[in-house]
């Protein structure tokens, strides 16, 4: 599926920092970009896949008069999932600024893109049926291929670390990075104290919840622990927080989002400790966590249902077995 747009949904959403919205080609159907000031250029932060749309996009971004003729003079992703890193490999190539990434992030993409296909896909295919996924959907996983590559251009051959308590200049003040787990190992979040602002990557969004899922490479990961205990981390910033999150429209009410989020699955384990009063697989939870899933969501369902097992087999609540090797889950 391609996107096409006519001009580039580019809008200032504070002095010197300006937003661009960028289609995705699948949900949630975007994703924002964001251009900081700075005295040697701007800092572009994200990109969205790497398809000829969001290429468009960004030649005509590159080339916006509201950009001031000012170059792009580093380029800054947040974390490794394709609709952040996808293009930057072409941005990279046409600004000829360098990538500035979380050790984890950076290394985590170029596993993903140096893959074994063929090995990898076997290794999906086991991982879903071990949590009891139907025949169908083990059937489309070839048809539909591995994503990674697909949306993920060709990396630089470096980058530049950022790491927790680093400090950037950008649009006249400092940003501090702050870490976000969870959703990504190791994702880059930007606070200005001055300015009271949270450029919040995929950690806190206004209006969705960040998928928290076990991938096959992991299968036992507590994923939900960790993003539990870094919202932890961004609890103790200012309330009047204003928050520039990746998807959807910035907003305000850092503290009331969090508790959302962490009532969010609250409420979701609830539902697991309800349902597993006998052994269940991850399959069968699906019915209770989400409204009927198509069935190229399927994986998605799967991979939030087993972060949510997890967290409970690892708190003690919920026991873990195996029925003809495929994973069972009942109350302790």
């Amino acid at each position: 599926m391609t996107v096409s747009i006519e001009a580039p949904e580019l809008s200032t959403v504070a002095p010197g920092i300006l937003r661009v919205e960028v289609p995705l080609p699948f949900p949630p159907r975007e994703v924002s970009a964001w251009l900081l000031s700075g005295d040697d250029g701007w800092t572009l932060i994200d990109s969205g896949v790497d398809d000829a749309p969001t290429r468009d996009i960004f030649t005509r971004v590159l080339a916006d008069p509201r950009l001031g003729g000012a170059p792009v003079a580093r380029l800054l992703v947040t974390h490794f999932h394709p609709d952040h890193i996808g293009l930057a490999g072409f941005l990279h190539q046409a600004t000829g600024a360098e990538l500035h990434m979380s050790r984890t992030e950076w290394l985590q993409a170029n596993v993903f893109l140096r893959e074994d296909a063929d090995a990898e896909m076997a290794a999906l295919i086991a991982h879903c049926r071990r949590a009891g996924a139907p025949q169908d959907f083990l059937d489309f996983l070839p048809k539909r291929g591995m994503l990674y590559p697909k949306w993920v251009g060709t990396l630089p051959r470096r980058y530049m670390r950022l790491a927790e308590g680093d400090v950037l200049e950008m649009a006249g003040t400092q940003w501090r990075v702050m870490i976000g787990e969870g959703h990504a190992p190791e994702m880059v979040c930007l606070h200005s104290p001055e300015r009271g602002l949270l450029i919040a990557a995929d950690q806190i969004l206004g209006h969705i919840s960040p998928h928290i899922g076990v991938q096959p490479a992991d299968p036992r990961a507590d994923n939900l622990a960790a993003f539990l205990r870094s919202l932890a981390t961004f609890e103790a910033l200012p309330a009047a927080t204003h928050v520039l999150p990746s998807h959807g429209a910035p907003f305000d009410g850092l503290h009331a989002r969090i508790a959302v989020l962490k009532a969010h699955h609250a409420e979701r384990l609830d539902r697991l400790m309800a349902f597993c009063a006998e052994p269940r697989t991850a399959m069968d939870t699906l019915q209770v966590l989400f409204r009927p899933l198509p069935l190229e969501q399927t994986g998605f369902g799967l991979s939030e249902a087993l972060a949510h097992l997890r967290h409970l087999v690892f708190k003690g609540a919920l026991v873990e077995g195996e029925d003809g090797g495929v994973w069972t889950f009942v109350r302790a």
